[in-house]
This record gives structure tokens, C-alpha cells and sequence, in this order.
């Protein structure tokens, strides 16, 4: 690759500034003394600021002998081309362009933070430029071709091509501060039109072919570029396509708004078998990319297919995950895991139960899922942050069992109440080893527990007569332990605060499936059963009430509190008159 001469090639007698440019460059970046730092930097911002800037930026890529003065040659280079005031002219930013692919053609072994620092520079004069004309045609919007010869040449060229366009979908991606998001949204959508599928089907057949291959992964190149490639096809996926610029962290909640133009890449099952073949080939520290790319196509918009398309694409992505449910061994891997649990939780809220139901393996698939659900829960100290999605897939499926109208069977019936158990007794059995090992409460965090029992609330509601059931039995043996405790004279302290710890979940959790009543059509036996819970929570408070005075424990009263909150919901006020045979059930016990 011959490196081309530039109009901005010009130097001037700038010689005598290289070693003092590179000596601030180095107080900048390794001294330990802040006065120092702060001066370098002080001094540095005024070089920056010079009219002879762009001269001595070359003059440090080109002659440097630190990777800190091309990092700084980069970044100075970045900042002139994104300045809104008095920007440089389109002939000098077509230079520049040049200048960098043809620098990092002929120097593919820089530092990684150089090489990254430049093509950082690349996609930032691409994405401003976009709209930029020269003879009619539009200068910077040859991407593919710019990177097509990197692509042909060696791992480390292939590498950075990639990376450049990995980069710069990121860029056009992300608004920034400094110009209109009008213009952003011009840009990003003309990108999205002209070049971002060419650039996803690009990257798949990359991948492709490294997966064809027999892939040296002990190879760091190799390993490289296939991490690479998993990033550029992610961020395509993961584009704003019709800019919501939704906050990540409610991602969870969204549908990813496939262009209908890429309709061919998602009927073809290929698409989607690549990614699954790619997590079962390669190890375990990239499979939270692939996994990512899964959820990302799990979530394509429903109206990209009609029925019989999205049956086929649904019956292919839940062959997939049984898959992965049979030969589990990389989801021990945290991130692994995570990622998985956040594709389960798409597969529901994406489609229809009554479409999943219809699946040749969902009978298989279902009872799978519930395994690995039970087990993750009985794990708990495991990934905790993760339980989140899991339980918002069972949410969703039991919310949805009153409105299903095929006829294959769910299952549910089945299923939800050992999730509904497994949830109850590892939250219980949890309580002793936190105690004994000095380990952080899960109940300290009350956000996220009442994330959870939003979740639970709607699980347990579903067979309803055995989370009762089960609840009403804990409860009875947690509750007499506890009682007998407090008569005996020598109970040790550490045997009373397990007894309070599992009454405090137990409270909680009787709040939620009380509130949880809001999800269905409840029946007489059903607000019976509740008024079983309601007393015994009651009966419960007037133990605790009676200890006050010598002793209190401050998290079972905040779950007594979120109990009558729950309860206040359901059946006080405007409820008043639907609850009989709760307060027919609490009467019952108190007399």
C-alpha cells in the first residue's frame, strides 16, 4: 500500500518543537505530579489553539518517536475537524482523510490506542462530512471501498478495517453536544439507507468465512479480528434505525426496527443459524458478543415478517435456544449467562405465547427453560442481576394464559408454580448462609426486591391454590420457630435473626401475590385464601408489636409496611365491597 502525498505536506521549519511537543506529550501522560501534568496540559491546550496546529500534527505522526505524540497528533487532528467555529476547508478534510487511511495502511502494528485514536479521527471527518459535495458526488461516503484494501491484505490490515467501520456506525450512531441532533438525524438516516446494510452483510459474510475456517483462536490476530467482527455486526443491530434514542437502560422494553429493506437477511435462516453455530465454536469469552447479536435479531419488529414468516424465524430461534439449554457448559461463564437470560426474555416479549405454543419443540423447550429458571434461582448468590430477565419471562407468559386462544397446551400450569417455589425457598435458604458469612442482603437494596416481587406477584398468581398453599405451610414453620425462640432462654441470637429474615421475605412475598390480584379475574376461594395470608401476616405483627419495647427489627417492619400498602391496594377503598371472604377468613382466625 503506497502512501500518497497530501496538500497539507507542506512543513515549515517546525524541527526544534518535536522534542519539546513530545516532552509534554510524555509529562502529560506519565508523569505522577499533578502541577507538572497541569501545565503540560495548560500547554498542550495552546498548541492545540495555533494556527500552525495542523502542520505540527503531521510533523509528530510523521517523525514522533512516542506513541504518546501520535495519540496526541490524533486527537488534536479530531478536535480541529469537529470544531463548528471557523471549521477547515473540504479539500484539507479530504487530505486529512487520506492521509490517515493511507497512514494506517502502511503502519498496521501501532499502538492499539493510536490506531484507535485515528480512526476515531476518520469517523469523525466521515460523519460530518456526509453531505459534503465535490464534482456531485459526495466525497466521504465511500466507506466500503475505503476499507475494501485492508480487507484484502493481512489479519492486522483486516483488523483495522473492520474497526474503521465498527467505529463509524458507532459515531454516526451517537448524537453529540455540538451540532443540532436535526442534523444528526439526517446524517444517521442516510447512513442507515446507503450504507448500513451493505455494511451488515459485510460483516456476516466475514464472519462467514471465519467460521468456515478451521480458526487458530491460540492466534491474538485471529482472536482480534473475529472480536471485531462481532462488535461491527453488533453495533449494526443495536443502530437507532428511527432515531428514539432510547436509554439504554430501558432496552429491555424495545423492538429493534429492522429496515424493511433488510427483510431478505432475516428470511433467510442462515442469518440466524450463524450466530447460534458461532456461540457453540468459539470460547466462551466471545460468546456474550454472539449472544448479544442474538438478542438484538430475537428482536427484530413483528411486522418484518407475516404470520407464516415469523412462525418459521420463531421456530428456528427456539430450536437455537434449546440448544444451547442441552449443552449448557459455556453459561457458567457470568457474562455468558447474562446475555442468555436477557434472550430468553425475549423470546415473550416479542411474541405471543399463542405463537410460541405452536412450535414444534415448545413442550421440550418450555420444560428446559423451567429447569434452568428453578436452577438459577436455587443459585442465587450466582449473577444475581441477571434473575431479572428470567423472572420477566415468566411474568409475561403467566400474564398472558388467561388471553391464549390455541389450543396446543401451554404448560404453564405446570411450570409456574416450581418457578413460584424455587423463587420462595432459595430467597429462605439464603437467609442463613448471609448471615453466617457476613455476605451483603439482598433485602438492603428494596429497590430491587420489589423489582422482583413486581415479577412474582404475576407468577404466583398463576395456579394460585399451591403458591397459597406452600406459603401458608413456610410461613406456619418459620412463625412457630420463630415464637418458640423468643420463650426460650438460651435461643442464640443468630437462630432468631435467620427465623426474622425468612419472615421478612415471607411478608414480602404475601404483600406481592396479594397485590398480584390485579393480573386476574379472582375468584371467592381465591380471596379466601388470601384472607389465610392476611391473618397470619396480622397475627405475626402482633408478636413483633409486643417486642418493640425490648427489641425491633427494622427490615421486617418495612416489609409489614409494604404488606398493608398492598393489601390497602386490593381491598380497602373502592374495593371494599369485593371482600367479604377475605375479611370473612381474617374474622374466621382472629376468633
Amino acid at each position: 500500500m503506497e502512501e500518497q502525498t497530501t496538500s497539507w505536506s507542506v512543513f515549515l521549519p517546525l524541527h526544534k518543537h518535536l522534542a519539546q511537543l513530545e516532552n509534554l506529550c510524555k509529562q502529560l501522560y506519565e508523569t505522577t505530579d499533578t502541577a507538572t501534568r497541569l501545565q503540560a496540559e495548560k500547554a498542550l491546550v495552546e498548541f492545540t489553539n495555533s494556527p500552525d496546529c495542523l502542520s505540527k500534527c503531521q510533523l509528530l505522526l510523521e517523525r514522533g518517536s512516542s506513541s504518546y505524540s501520535q495519540l496526541l497528533a490524533a486527537t488534536c487532528l479530531t478536535k480541529l475537524v469537529s470544531r463548528t467555529n471557523n471549521p477547515l476547508p473540504l479539500e484539507q478534510r479530504i487530505d486529512i482523510r487520506n492521509y490517515v487511511l493511507n497512514y494506517l495502511a502502511t503502519r498496521p502494528k501501532l499502538a492499539t490506542f493510536v490506531t484507535q485514536a485515528l480512526i476515531q479521527l476518520y469517523a469523525r471527518i466521515t460523519k460530518l462530512g456526509w453531505f459534503d459535495c465535490q464534482k456531485d458526488e459526495y466525497v466521504f461516503r465511500n466507506v466500503i471501498t475505503d476499507v475494501t484494501r485492508f480487507l484484502q491484505d493481512s489479519v492486522e490490515h483486516c483488523i483495522i478495517g473492520v474497526t474503521i467501520l465498527s467505529q463509524l456506525t458507532n459515531e454516526i450512531n451517537q448524537a453529540d453536544t455540538t451540532h443540532p441532533l436535526t442534523k444528526h438525524r439526517k446524517i444517521a438516516s442516510s447512513f442507515r439507507d446507503s450504507s448500513l446494510f451493505d455494511i451488515f452483510t459485510l460483516s456476516c459474510n466475514l464472519l462467514k468465512q471465519a467460521s468456515g475456517k478451521n480458526l487458530n483462536l491460540n492466534d491474538e490476530s485471529q482472536h482480534g479480528l473475529l472480536m471485531q467482527l462481532l462488535k461491527l455486526t453488533h453495533n449494526c443491530l443495536n443502530f437507532d434505525f428511527i432515531g428514539t434514542s432510547t436509554d439504554e437502560s430501558s432496552d429491555d422494553l424495545c423492538t429493534v426496527q429492522i429496515p424493511t429493506s433488510w427483510r431478505s437477511a432475516f428470511l433467510d435462516s442462515s442469518t440466524l443459524q450463524l450466530f447460534f453455530d458461532l456461540y457453540h465454536s468459539i470460547p466462551p469469552s466471545f460468546s456474550p458478543l454472539v449472544l448479544s447479536c442474538l438478542v438484538q435479531i430475537a428482536s427484530v419488529r413483528r411486522s418484518l415478517f407475516n404470520n407464516a414468516e415469523r412462525a418459521k424465524f420463531l421456530s428456528h430461534l427456539v430450536d437455537g435456544v434449546k440448544r444451547i439449554l442441552e449443552n449448557p457448559q459455556s453459561l457458567s461463564d457470568p457474562n455468558n449467562y447474562h446475555e442468555f437470560c436477557r434472550l430468553l426474555a425475549r423470546l415473550k416479549s416479542n411474541y405471543q405465547l399463542g405463537e410460541l405454543v405452536k412450535v414444534e419443540n415448545y413442550p421440550e423447550v418450555i420444560r428446559l427453560i423451567a429447569n434452568f429458571t428453578v436452577t438459577s434461582l436455587q443459585h442465587w448468590e450466582f449473577a444475581p442481576n441477571s434473575v431479572h430477565y428470567l423472572l420477566s419471562l415468566w411474568q409475561r407468559l403467566a400474564a398472558s394464559v388467561p388471553y391464549v386462544k390455541a389450543t396446543e397446551p401451554h404448560m404453564l400450569e405446570t411450570y409456574t408454580p416450581e418457578v413460584t417455589k424455587a423463587y420462595i425457598t432459595s430467597r429462605l435458604e439464603s437467609v442463613h448462609i448471609i448471615l453466617r458469612d457476613g455476605l451483603e442482603d439482598p433485602l438492603d437494596d428494596t429497590g430491587l426486591v420489589q423489582q422482583q416481587l413486581d415479577q412474582l406477584s404475576t407468577i404466583g398468581r398463576c395456579e394460585y391454590e399451591k403458591t397459597c398453599a406452600l406459603l401458608v405451610q413456610l410461613f406456619d414453620q418459620s412463625a412457630q420457630s420463630y415464637q418458640e425462640l423468643l420463650q426460650s432462654a438460651t435461643a442464640s441470637p443468630m437462630d432468631v435473626a435467620v427465623q426474622e429474615g425468612r419472615l421478612t421475605w415471607l411478608v414480602y412475598i404475601i404483600g406481592a401475590v396479594i397485590g398480584g390480584r390485579v393480573s386476574f379475574a379472582s375468584t371467592d376461594e381465591q380471596d379466601a385464601m388470601d384472607g389465610e395470608l392476611v391473618c397470619r401476616v396480622l397475627q405475626l405483627m402482633n408478636l413483633t408489636d409486643s417486642r418493640l419495647a425490648q427489641a425491633g427489627n427494622e427490615k421486617l417492619e418495612l416489609a409489614m409496611l409494604s404488606f398493608f400498602e398492598q393489601f390497602r391496594k386490593i381491598y380497602i377503598g373502592d374495593q371494599v365491597q369485593k371482600s367479604s371472604k377475605v375479611i370473612m377468613g381474617i374474622s374466621l382466625h382472629q376468633n
